[in-house]
Order: structure tokens, then sequence, then C-alpha cells
């Protein structure tokens, strides 16, 4: 039983489908050509109520019984056409003012049955009740309403001769009801669809700004990290391919020496690249392997960065104060981020003899991180502009609820400090 009524429902997928086509492509032709749709419905309530009343002398025929032959006055045809044209013709502008449709339809109406006759085209009156409803303004519809209610009590006066008043006007109010309900209820629901469809080009445009969003966050994130891995080891690779220069004519084993830090330096830049750039691969086959497992550099890896340092020609003093191996990982890449750059610009700035002081201190929730060295009070390069790396770092230290500072030391040299902000919930999202 039940796989009968699915395979029902199954075939009427298409019929659905097609209905459902055929519908769109008439609401795009009425758009284009609005007129072509009232002009039918002129057409059709002329063949289906004005033609029968033309052909057989109107509603009182002699088919019809004597009571009401006798309750209703007949008209000429020239008079029934008038009539007819006054309560039909206004249909062509019953969306575009239906107001001023029903009004007319109504006076006619009126006019018709003060004289006592009968017309099958009196149903245009409710079809311009229903327009009104639909296309008019709310607060037209009350007065639409009571002159329906009056045109509906003329009419059962008028029929009272025939049949009852309270049962005319049970029939005749009930019909001017459904036509207002089915017009109030057409328009509720393009209404709903109407807030439907603007309801989701609203999610679709906030969706696609969401995506530029990520986008953009993911494209700046990215830029940080490559402009940290490769401006920190490429001023390294520089510093050292200086001194090998030098020194091959007088110290050849230094000259190989640095060649082969050069090498190891390199090496270690790749896999950081490697590493980051293995974020953006979205490859299905399987997960990912080599260096884009390995983990992101933390505190502990900062001992090996001022090795590289010191083998540039810097010396490099470092020390700690407080539980720094404790952090957790998000906060220890960006310590270990903010300090690769402030060792990278005193490798870029500062002479080979220059010294560096960097420490790391945790006291309670605050961690802060300065560096300092003994090379120019001012770093080379135009005046008043920031580099990436200082936006970088700031941005870093942003992310903590932290901030980052850079100026020329007391006495000489440039200093560096950060403050970071360890309190669960201080930064921003992570």
């Amino acid at each position: 039983m039940t796989s009968v009524a699915t395979d029902d429902l199954g075939g009427m997928g298409p019929l659905v489908a097609r209905l459902s086509r055929g519908g769109q492509r008439l609401r795009h032709a009425d758009r284009a050509r609005p007129w072509v749709l009232d002009t039918a419905v002129v057409v059709l309530v002329f063949l289906m109520f004005c033609l029968p009343d033309l052909i057989h002398g109107g509603v009182d025929d002699g088919d019809s019984p004597r009571r009401f032959r006798v309750a209703f006055t007949h008209l000429p045809v020239v008079g029934m056409l008038a009539f007819q044209a006054g309560l039909v013709l206004p249909l062509l502008w019953r969306r575009r003012k239906p107001l001023v449709a029903f009004a007319v339809i109504a006076a006619v109406f009126v006019l018709q049955w003060s004289l006592g006759a009968a017309m099958r085209a009196d149903i245009a009156l409710l079809i311009a009740l229903y327009s009104l409803a639909l296309h008019g303004r709310l607060r037209q519809l009350p007065w639409a309403c009571a002159v329906t209610a009056g045109a509906m009590v003329l009419v059962a006066v008028r029929a009272s001769a025939a049949v009852s008043v309270w049962d005319a006007l049970f029939f005749l109010l009930s019909t001017a009801t459904a036509a207002l309900a089915l017009g109030l209820m057409v328009r509720i629901r393009r209404a709903q669809l109407a807030g439907l469809r603007e309801r989701a080009a609203r999610l679709e445009i906030e969706r696609d700004q969401r995506s530029r969003l990520a986008t953009a966050t993911e494209r700046t994130r990215v830029a940080r990290e490559m402009h940290d891995i490769v401006g920190h080891n490429l001023s390294v690779i520089i510093t050292l391919a200086d001194a090998g220069a030098y020194a091959s004519d007088l110290q050849p084993a230094r000259g190989k020496e640095a060649l082969q830090l050069i090498g190891d330096t390199g090496r270690q830049a790749l896999g950081e690249l490697r590493r980051v750039l293995g974020v953006l691969r979205q490859d299905g086959a399987g997960p990912s392997r080599g260096p884009e497992l390995s983990p992101q550099p933390g505190i502990a890896d900062i001992e090996s960065l001022c090795a590289t340092v010191r083998a540039a020609g810097l010396e490099v003093v470092y020390r700690t104060s407080g539980e720094v191996d404790a952090l957790d990982s998000g906060v220890q890449l960006t310590v270990y981020r903010i300090v690769q750059e402030a060792l990278t610009n005193t490798l870029k700035h500062a002479d080979t003899d220059a010294r560096v002081h960097l420490a790391i201190l945790v006291e309670d929730s605050r961690l802060t991180i300065r560096v300092q060295d003994t090379g120019p009070a001012a770093p080379s390069g135009p005046p008043n502009e920031e580099g990436h790396g200082l936006v970088g770092m700031r941005e870093r230290a942003a992310l903590y609820g932290g901030t980052v500072s850079a100026g020329p030391a007391a006495g000489a040299g440039w200093n560096v400090e950060a403050v970071l902000d360890l309190t669960p919930g201080s930064g921003g999202d992570r």
C-alpha cells in the first residue's frame, strides 16, 4: 500500500516540475506584457457570461421559472451591451488602478439593479473586489466592503419576489466574502514568497561577504607567515653570503662554514614554507605528508633561532623568566614570530658587531617580550613609514589583547617591546 502511494507521488514529480516551469514562464510573460492577461480576462468573462445573455436575452429567458421572469426587467440588446461594457471593460485596469475599476463596476452594478435588470456579467463585481483585495491598498477595503454589502442588499430586495431576502443575502454575502478572502489569501502568499526570496537573497549576500572576509583573513594570515619566514631567513642568508664572500679570500674555512649555514638556513626556510603552504592545499586523496605535519615553532625553538642569528654575526643574549613552557601553542607561535621579526629587523639595520638582548617574561597573566640592540638609533628606510614587519607584530599581539611598541632605546640602539594579555577570553577570535 505504501509502495503504491510512493510510486504515485514519485510519478507526480515531473508533472509538478512542468507546472512550475510553466508558471514561471507565464509570470515572466505577464511582467513583459501585462495587458495580455488583462485582455484575456475580459475576453473570457465576455465569452462565459456576456455572450449567453446576448444569445438568450438575459437571465429571464423562456427556460427560467415564471417567478424569475416576473421579478427581473428585460433589457433591449443595446441596453444590455451598454451595461455589459460598463461591467466588463473596467477589468482592463483592475491591476493598475483596482480602486477605480471597482468604483466604476460598482456604480454600473447599482444602476443596473436599480432598474431591476439581472445579468450574468455581474460576476465582474466579484472579480473587481478580488482584484482590489489583491492589488489595492488595504485601507480601501472597508469602503469597498461597505459598497459591496449595500449592492448585495439591493440585489436581495429586487429578487425578493423570487427568493427569500435572507436566503439571497446569505448567498450573495458569502460569495462576496469568498472573493475577498481569496484575494487576501493570494496577497499574503505573495508577500510571504517575496519575503522568502528577499531573505534568501540577503543570506546569499551575507554568505558571499563571509566567504570574502574569510578569504581576506586567511590571505592576510598566510602573507604574515610568509613575510616572517621569508624575511627572516633571507636576511640571515644575505648576511651569511656577504660574510662568506668577505672571508673566502682571507679565511676559506670561515667561507665554507658560511656556505653550510646558508644551506641549513635555506632548508629550514623551505620546510617552514611547505608547512604554511600545506594549509592551503585541499588534498582529498589522503592526509598530508612531509613537512606539513611538523608542529608550528614555539618558545623552545627560539634558542635555535638565536643560534642562527649568532651565526650571521650578531651577539644575542637570551633569557626567560616565568613558566614559558606552560603557554599554549598559539601564544608560543605568536611569541616566536614577534621575536623572529624583531631579530630580522636587527639583522637588516644593525651592524654585524651589534649586541642583542632578548628577554621573555611571564608574570601572572602578562607576557612581555623585550628585544633591544646596540645598533643605530633609527632604522634605515623612508621616514614616518612602518614596514610590514611591525604591522604584522602588532596584528599578532592584538590577537591576545596585546600591544607592540618600537623606538630608539635610551642611549643607543633600537628597542622593541610587546605585551600580551594571557587572561582567558581577553583576545579576539583565534
